[in-house]
């Protein structure tokens, strides 16, 4: 039979893992494929570098060119990460008759709707799963075991390198520098975190699942985001005394026929499932109107997770399962009535509250007064005298609200800032019970 031809482009951490499940493995994969499965080319600007992989030096190759236009190749997986020259390969890989597997989250954030309808035109498919939550089937379970459901709710941690810093705060008492510097060491963050912590990475992968979900198309940019750098210690003791941990949370949620997106630092309460995932792991909650709930949890970064789903998209193509499904995603295709975007400011929660206030009375009714006047319920209070005393009198403030809309809330804290008795800014973080 004859087998089918792959062709690797991107030969780092990850394309090491796939090369080595590729080669290692090919008597079970031809075992769920029917017919064997050749990793024909690997392309790498940089041949020399050490990999955990012994592979035959005849594959290896840095001329991209070469491996797309390649008429024995039936499948390209595009490795390489960033925009350019992601973009242009993977269209050249689709217009020379091959079908693509990718894991690039940032390219199909900003380009999915072009190289999906690109695909369809030429007949071809675009295979995705790595590219969202590593290991993580998520991919599948809403373009494939989930699609009798209308999608009502989808909230996750989708970023392990920013869990495993609030992981090492909450259990370690560790402070945010201290932390980032930790995963740093450990490879889980870059030299330069900012993608990660700012909630930038959460918001393109969010940003997949809402097209894939929800049939929407919106700007990863857009996206209401907040990071994490924000979170101190306090914040972290505050809340274990309320019942709750902090996560940095990807949302995306039907109200009212239009869809609210956002990824925050956000309150979670304790010994539910999204509180109990630790480390470097992601985790996606969705809420079906006939499945109910259900929960998808593990690794979400990591050379064999990652290589794991890649291989899965390759073996779904050879099947021709791959293109079937890939036929009825909704991402680029406009074929059902659109969901328009809610309005961030109209977005309801509670709301988390910490200041720092001046020790002297009629702080609190002060701060109520404003909370008051923009409709905004105060459900609970914090207020423990500072160990060690300060000497200039200030003591923190927590305050817990009600379900309010955002833009009354930030509407409040800007006024609450101007306050004689108020230092600093406030901290403000969502509230998920």
């Amino acid at each position: 039979m004859k087998p089918a031809r792959v062709a690797l482009i991107g030969f780092g951490t990850v394309g090491s893992g796939v090369a080595k499940l590729l080669l290692e493995h090919q008597d079970r994969i031809q075992r769920r494929t029917g017919r064997p499965v050749e990793l024909s080319r690997i392309v790498d600007k940089d041949l020399h570098r050490p990999r955990n992989v012994v592979v035959p030096r005849e594959l290896l190759s840095s001329d991209i060119a070469a491996a797309i236009n390649d008429p024995n190749i039936d499948i390209v997986i595009e490795l390489i990460g960033g925009i350019e020259p992601a973009r242009s390969l993977v269209l050249d890989a689709l217009r020379a008759g091959k079908d693509v597997v990718t894991a690039n989250k940032a390219l199909l954030a900003e380009h999915a709707t072009e190289l999906f309808a690109e695909a369809r035109r030429v007949g071809r498919a675009i295979a995705f799963e790595a590219s969202v939550a590593g290991g993580v089937p998520i991919i599948a379970a809403l373009s494939q075991s989930l699609v009798a459901n209308e999608i009502r709710s989808i909230r996750a941690i989708l970023n392990g390198t920013t869990n495993y810093i609030l992981t090492r705060m909450e259990q370690l008492g560790q402070s945010y520098e201290e932390a980032l510097a930790e995963a740093q060491r450990l490879g889980y963050a870059e030299a330069d975190p900012t993608l990660d912590v700012s909630g930038a990475d959460a918001a393109q992968k969010l940003a997949i699942l809402a097209a894939l979900a929800f049939g929407a198309q919106a700007d990863w940019k857009a996206i209401p985001r907040q990071g994490i750098n924000l979170v101190e210690q306090a914040d972290l003791r505050y809340a274990r005394e309320l019942g709750y941990t902090i996560k940095l949370i990807a949302s995306a949620e039907l109200v009212d026929g239009q869809l609210d997106l956002r990824v925050c630092p956000t309150l979670i309460r304790h010994r539910t499932p999204l509180a109990e995932v630790w480390g470097p792991y992601n985790a996606v909650e969705v809420v079906g109107d006939a499945v109910g709930r259900v929960f998808f949890h593990g690794q979400g970064a990591g050379q064999m997770p990652t290589a794991s789903a890649v291989v899965a998209d390759v073996i779904d193509l050879v099947l021709g399962r791959g293109r079937i499904t890939f036929r009825t995603l909704p991402i680029g295709v406009g074929n059902g009535p659109p969901i328009s975007l809610a309005d961030p400011a109209r977005a309801k929660s509670r709301f988390y509250l910490r200041l720092k206030v001046v020790d002297r009375p009629g702080v609190l009714a002060e701060i109520a007064g404003i909370l008051g006047r923009l409709q905004i319920s105060i459900a609970s209070v914090i207020q423990h005298e500072p160990d060690p005393p300060q000497e200039d009198g200030v003591v923190p403030l927590v305050i817990m609200t009600h379900a309010a809309e955002e833009g009354p809330t930030a509407q409040a804290i800007e006024a609450i800032e101007k306050l004689a008795v108020v230092r600093d800014k406030v901290v403000r973080f969502r509230v998920q019970d």
